[in-house]
């Protein structure tokens, strides 16, 4: 290094070659900089913001959330993930809804009790909800549901689509010129059906003024958790991603790890067709149940093609988070095998239990077949966090 004094260097630099000696050097501590910037890892891009701020109404001491589905049929993850996570945080008051009250079958598999029809909720809150949650519904061109989230939104509610809830918010107009994303398996037939979308890979979930919209069924656990940390801070969203099991809830995703291929199709058309092979996975209810774990193990048993979990009881449950779940089995000698959720354990945890013990059972291709389903990036998830078998 040049030790020679400021006073020093003025006998031998004029005014002009200084002056430019220091911008050279100026732009190279810049470059210097750009270059040595860490790219950002899944483990750090955890702490940037993941959601912009929504919108509460100022009447509202919490805000208020509504989870929607309709009475036949709901996706169960999707709505039940979104609720439980919402509901237990207590950030928000969280009401589960649908058009009429009493029994709503989820697909693929269970049925819960609603409490509160749409109606019962506009009698509640003539001003409307904070947040609107739609998961992917068997009708997604449900009209009277289409014309509550319209309603909903005009009165300043943020509308979130969960995997294909997102083809209910294209229905409603709510995407017309919008960025939006979706199930990877979805994504061609959206772009098709909704052309004046924006529609956008390699995002878990993407925000877009009132609308936000994911990718498929798994992506329910980041943006509830996004939600939870929009609302209420990011020390109450680590609180939350500790209690499921994740460390990571931001949008980052690889989408195109996603698909099927000869064998994944070939695996579904065999257990399909093996019909004196399928099975019954038995899930024992008892009071207090969580209802996460409940819904992803019962959720990926029955996408094999060959497999279909239901649940075993002579009563009603209410969950941890207060939802009313319906025994499907009284006779636990009508299931081929129970899986068990112990109440210790971590929702994520037991969620990836049942992957393995359904590639023990069924093998690695039925396996992917239902990872790719769920949009899980259970490779990824592995890297970041201990995966044992």
């Amino acid at each position: 290094m040049n030790r020679t004094l400021p006073h020093q260097k003025k006998s031998f630099l004029s005014k002009g070659s200084l002056k430019n000696s220091l911008i050279i050097l100026s732009i190279f501590l810049v470059i210097s900089r750009l270059v040595s910037k860490p790219t950002p890892s899944p483990s750090t891009v955890s702490n940037i913001k993941n959601l912009d701020r929504i919108l509460v109404k100022k009447n509202h001491r919490l805000p208020v959330i509504a989870v929607i589905g309709e009475n036949q049929y709901t996706e169960l993850t999707d709505f039940v993930i979104p609720y439980a996570i919402l509901k237990r945080s207590n950030v928000a008051k969280v009401y589960a809804l649908a058009p009429v009250t009493g029994e709503m079958k989820l697909f693929p598999t269970l049925s819960i009790g609603i409490q509160t029809s749409l109606t019962d909720f506009d009698l509640l809150h003539p001003e409307g909800s904070d947040i609107v949650i739609v998961p992917a519904l068997h009708h997604s061109e449900n009209k009277t549901i289409i014309q509550w989230i319209q309603n909903q939104s005009q009165k300043g509610a943020t509308i979130v689509g969960i995997c294909d809830g997102v083809w209910t918010l294209g229905y409603a107009g709510l995407l017309k010129d919008q960025r939006a994303t979706g199930h990877w398996y979805s994504l061609d037939g959206l772009q098709k059906t909704f052309p004046t979308t924006i529609w956008q890979k390699n995002k878990r979930y993407v925000q877009n003024q009132n609308t936000i919209t994911t990718t498929g069924v798994t992506a329910s656990i980041p943006i509830s958790i996004a939600l939870v940390e929009t609302l209420a801070g990011r020390k109450k969203a680590n609180e939350v991603a500790i209690e499921i099991g994740i460390s990571d809830w931001g949008a980052h995703h690889q989408t195109d790890v996603f698909g099927f291929d000869w064998k994944h199709y070939l695996v579904a058309a065999k257990n399909m067709s093996f019909v004196w092979n399928h099975e019954t996975a038995g899930i024992n209810l008892y009071e207090g149940i969580d209802e996460i774990s409940l819904a992803l193990v019962a959720d990926s048993f029955s996408r094999t093609f060959k497999s279909k979990a239901k649940t075993i009881g002579n009563h009603k449950v209410r969950s941890k988070a207060g939802i009313i779940f319906h025994p499907e089995i009284e006779d636990p000698n009508q299931v081929n095998f129970e899986f068990e959720i112990p109440s210790h354990k971590k929702p994520v945890s037991i969620f990836l239990n049942s992957l393995f013990e359904m590639e023990t059972r069924y093998g690695r291709d039925t396996f992917e077949f239902v990872t790719n389903q769920l949009e899980f990036p259970i490779q990824t998830f592995c890297q970041e966090n201990e995966c044992a078998k």
